[in-house]
């Protein structure tokens, strides 16, 4: 397969491998709503981010959504959109590298760009998600006009690269129905199938089929008339017979012709409505959408610079994602695809580096929270509730010799082993061993002197006289527990078969509580 080339290419191969490893830090001042929804909205470098989300979301994410610098050689106020093409090349790859990581095996990745870097972009996304797992390009119409200023060509679309993580576990894709198209075709009632919805005709004739002689025969009415096809019918002779009787056949008269037409109602034999499949050309949402929505929620002062509507997002979502999904944007910018996110019941994590993630990303989801009604909230019945986390990136975890520094608090570093092992938040105080239980298996951590031994070594060691310490907090808060405990030390005291036979694991530290690369 064609690689692609670039002055630094041997360097950002390595890039992801050697970004430091940083632990997450809440800042509950900027959080909101109801703490537990799993929600995430990080501040910080997104590279540092991602591999900081390894441990805790490798192999899990079922959406990607990213909108990264254009390298369109113009500065917007909230970024830099300005950046040489080798630099964008040695940004963009190591990010994918993670992005990929974190992707589900049943997952997909959905990247805006334009025509300034879509060709080399789709060049390293074979390389790095394997070609034969590209799904399509789509064509994203973002302007209904303008151009008075264009050169050449006025223009109007943007492409949306689509992989998956493996096309082979990807599910096959259905929209709802357009609420447009079934307000505009689907307007007939019928009385007898009122669960089905409403209906359209269609023509019951076909010349667009193989000719297939088992399709060709007169439909007999009461009166006696024979209706002919001019080719033949769409469906079996017992069939059409079976939706005459049942009256889901209409006969009519155009032209001086009688022409045979059927019932397809909006919801099949099971109640369920008829769904549609996704077209690579996007319209209907476009830059002006998203420029309106800004204004409405930052103001014309601090609108932000050509945000994509809340539309496009909702597109992708309803094709590559069922509620309940997480889904993940890494170049969040002004947050439309966190808000998107919660309104349609999915969960999220949104990254973003500059302080818009405090002055406008923030905001937005507390309005989100509170039940604003712009974008998408109308057309998904958005009422509001819910809730996000915000995080901040902490420093390193690990020193040059490899060794947990000795600024990581207990809080910090307990919260992190928690997440890692459970996939929860963490909601301890940090002034007990025992972090907590979570089906039915406990986790305690010796780190820090948290026992009140300040000596090298001291309270940091899993001993007979340290366990006995735990056993008594796991007591205290759960009475009778007897399940398997896992614990994290420095060092253990007691045998291996000693710890398998009491039902402790332990985990030393500083390896076992490294990132995976």
């Amino acid at each position: 397969m064609p690689t692609l080339h670039w002055l630094t290419r041997d360097e950002d191969l390595r890039t992801a491998s050697r970004v430091p490893y940083r632990l997450l830090e809440e800042a509950p001042d900027l959080s909101a709503g109801e703490p537990d929804t799993g929600n995430m909205l990080i501040q910080g470098d997104n590279l540092e981010a991602l591999k900081a989300l390894l441990p805790f979301y490798a192999g899990r994410v079922k959406c990607i959504y990213i909108d990264p610098p254009y390298n369109t050689h113009s500065a917007f106020e909230h970024y830099d959109d300005s950046l040489e093409h080798t630099q964008w090349l040695a940004m963009i790859w190591p990010r994918l590298e993670l992005l990929r990581d974190l992707l589900a095996e049943d997952g997909s990745i959905w990247v805006s760009i334009d025509d300034n870097e879509v060709h080399y972009l789709k060049v390293i996304m074979d390389e790095v998600f394997g070609r034969s797992n590209f799904l399509t390009s789509f064509i994203w119409k973002k302007s209904y006009g303008g151009g008075a200023k264009a050169k050449w060509f006025v223009g109007l679309h943007e492409e949306v690269l689509c992989y998956t993580k493996d096309l082979s576990k990807f599910p096959e894709i259905f929209l709802p129905p357009d609420p447009d198209v079934v307000r505009k075709y689907y307007k007939y009632q019928d009385e007898k199938f009122v669960e089905r919805g409403p209906y359209r005709l269609q023509p019951l004739a076909t010349t667009s089929m193989d000719d297939r002689p088992n399709l060709r025969y007169p439909i007999t009415l009461e009166n006696g008339e024979e209706i002919w096809p001019e080719k033949q019918w769409q469906w079996s002779k017992e069939r059409s017979y079976q939706a005459l009787a049942d009256g889901e056949l209409v006969i009519s008269r155009r032209k001086g012709k009688t022409v045979v037409s059927y019932k397809q109602y909006l919801k099949d034999e099971r109640g369920e409505e008829r769904k549609r499949k996704p077209q690579t050309i996007i319209e209907g949402h476009y830059t002006q959408h998203g420029t309106y929505q800004s204004m409405e929620l930052f103001g014309l002062q601090d609108k932000f610079a050509f945000p994509k509507p809340e539309g496009l997002i909702e597109y992708i979502f309803e094709a590559a994602t069922n509620p309940g999904d997480l889904v993940l944007d890494s170049f969040l910018g002004s947050g439309t695809t966190t808000a998107v996110a919660h309104k349609m019941g999915r969960h999220y994590i949104g990254i973003e580096m500059g302080e818009h993630a405090v002055t406008h990303c923030v905001p937005r989801l507390n309005k989100v929270i509170a039940g604003e009604q712009g974008g998408i909230s109308k057309s998904v019945g958005w009422q509001g509730g819910g809730g996000f986390r915000f995080y901040q990136l902490g420093p390193p975890v690990f020193d040059e010799a490899g060794q947990i520094r000795a600024d990581i608090r207990f809080p910090v570093l307990a919260a992190h082993v928690w997440f890692s092992e459970t996939g929860h938040p963490w909601n301890g105080g940090g002034d007990s061993p025992f972090l907590g239980l979570h089906d039915g298996h406990a986790y305690a951590l010796l780190y820090n002197g948290i026992l009140g031994d300040k000596r090298p070594n001291g309270g940091n060691v899993l001993t007979r006289a340290t366990l006995a310490t735990i056993r008594e907090e796991i007591e205290r808060k759960h009475a009778r527990f007897n399940g398997p405990l896992t614990v994290y030390g420095e060092q253990s005291r007691l045998a291996s078969a000693t710890l398998e036979r009491i039902g402790v694991t332990f985990k030393q530290m500083p390896y076992e509580v490294k990132a995976r690369t």
